[in-house]
């Protein structure tokens, strides 16, 4: 069914909403209107804006911007914390000292970039700065301490290696000197055992140069004989500047030498039985430590040094002097096995090692020798001569043979002695009179104690024995590419021991003409 009830208001109510729609349709026609008056407003003023800039485009058109793009700049690099072990300086230096010696400038000598151990921990000091050609390279620790006593900051070793040339040009070595001691070098290389060692008898045999071998050594051919050269051959490249470390091209000949040495070592310290070979031995040890700073090598050297001392001799009042030949013995005090000691007890200081009272000992015996022998020693001035013992009897005050001077005089320097001493000059005076080697065959035991000393005292005798004995060497050494080449004959070399051979001779006359680097010259400043 359906059900019409409500059909009117419904109508009614129809009715209503057309009357409604009608009246919106004519708000939505006024509305309408309005916009499209906007719409025309709006285009004719977009017309009038389009016309002006046609207008303004007449005038010259200017650049277009171009963008570009700035990149962000690095960031700062953080300056890496490991120091190099080679950095190159080269200091502006005042080399226009006047004097007789023939200077050199500038030496053709063989560049070799240095080698270093994979192993090397980065807190191992080395030698120094390879390229420095100053003399006043200076530092605390290590080799840094000057030789004589209470000398100045400037390393003990400070010229080896960099200081160089620098050393050879100011204190009267020549491109000849230098070329003796690179071919003296190159000698002992090629004559170094496959175990690092220098064999007395049996170094020659290891050469594979041409032609006649070198002759054997005939004296001293067994474990004596054998630390002593190793020894000698290993600070002759140290005092060139070559060491177990950064050595260059002789790196690994120096390290077989180091190794073989310590390997000597007894348990008690010692390199031998008597007071030759152990301080030699340890002299060796002790300036590769100071040119280093190679932890093993600390003890080593410390526990040769202690032998040392415990061999040292004593007076009846218990101070400590000088050494004999093996034990402690106060009635025979042997200046030429007192002056090694003292050489190796100095080379330990200057590692920053403590030597106990030894050097303070070996200045009592000094003393007590040069005035056992000079009885007159009150009167001695700069000018007179005196003399040294080969031995003095601290109970009895004798001595023997007063021919030691060269020991009594490098003693003196390494144990203080300034310009202006008068035992110190006067046993310089005795030397100039008497032993500047003017021809070859010399006495090559003296001659390297009293090139040391010479040139530690500097001055008129320093040039007028440099100018002498350096040309005598340089003439004397063996050429000609054999076997012999680089080495200097042994025969009548003059002293006891000589016919150890040609590896002593060599040795001597190497480190002699190594003067101008191997120490620093301290000992000609006055008190």
């Amino acid at each position: 069914m359906y059900d019409d009830t409500h059909e009117d208001e419904w109508n009614d109510a129809e009715l209503a909403r057309a009357e409604r729609e009608d009246g919106q349709l004519d708000e939505v026609a006024t509305g309408a209107s309005a916009w499209g008056i906007s719409i025309v407003l709006h285009v004719i003023a977009v017309l009038v804006l389009v016309f002006v800039v046609t207008i303004e485009r007449t005038e010259p058109e200017k650049a277009p911007l171009r963008v570009v793009t700035i990149d962000a700049p690095e960031k700062p690099k953080v300056k890496d914390t490991e120091r190099d072990l080679v950095k190159k300086v080269v200091p502006e230096i005042d080399t226009t000292e006047v004097t007789d010696v023939p200077l050199v400038t500038e030496l053709d000598l063989p560049v070799t970039e240095p080698e270093v151990e994979a192993d090397v921990p980065s807190e191992v000091k080395t030698n120094g700065n390879p390229d420095a050609m100053a003399a006043s390279e200076t530092g605390n620790t290590g080799a840094f301490m000057a030789i004589g006593a209470g000398g100045a900051s400037a390393g003990a070793f400070g010229l080896r290696g960099g200081g160089r040339k620098y050393a050879v040009g100011k204190y009267g070595g020549t491109k000849a000197s230098e070329g003796a001691v690179d071919a003296a070098l190159e000698w002992f290389a090629r004559h170094q055992s496959p175990n690092g060692q220098w064999d007395v008898d049996g170094y020659q045999l290891n050469c594979a140069a041409p032609g006649t071998k070198c002759e054997p050594g005939t004296a001293h051919t067994g474990s004596d004989g054998d630390v002593a050269c190793t020894a000698y051959a290993v600070m002759c490249f140290l005092a060139g500047g070559y060491d177990q470390r950064t050595g260059g091209r002789y790196r690994k000949v120096v390290r077989a030498g180091v190794d073989w040495l310590v390997s000597q070592q007894a348990a008690d310290g010692s390199f031998g039985k008597r007071n030759y070979e152990h301080p030699i031995a340890v002299m060796a040890l002790a300036e590769a430590y100071a040119m280093t700073n190679e932890r093993p090598l600390r003890k080593v050297v410390e526990d040769g040094v202690a032998v040392i001392l415990q061999r040292q001799a004593k007076s009846p009042e218990g101070y400590p002097l000088g050494w004999d030949y093996s034990k402690p013995n106060a009635a025979r005090n042997d200046s030429s096995v007192t002056g090694w000691n003292v050489m190796a007890l100095k080379a330990a200081k200057a590692g920053g090692l403590d030597v106990g009272h030894g050097m303070h000992g070996a200045k009592r015996w000094l003393e007590g020798a040069w005035k056992a022998a000079n009885p007159k020693w009150r009167s001695i001035g700069s000018d007179d001569v005196s003399v040294f013992p080969y031995s003095w009897n601290a109970s009895t005050n004798e001595t023997k043979h007063d021919s030691r001077v060269p020991m009594g005089l490098l003693s003196g320097v390494f144990l203080g002695l300034r310009g202006g001493d008068p035992m110190l000059e006067s046993m310089g005076n005795y030397v100039m009179a008497k032993q500047v080697p003017t021809s070859y065959p010399t006495n090559t035991y003296y001659m390297y104690y009293n090139t040391l000393a010479i040139f530690q005292m500097g001055g008129n005798r320093w040039k007028e024995w440099n100018n002498v004995a350096r040309d005598v060497l340089v003439k004397a050494q063996r050429t000609g590419g054999d076997c012999f080449d680089g080495s200097w004959d042994w025969e009548n070399t003059g002293f006891h021991g000589h016919d150890t051979g040609r590896l002593l001779s060599t040795a001597y006359c190497c480190l002699s003409l190594e003067v101008y680097y191997r120490y620093l010259p301290v000992a000609a400043q006055k008190h």
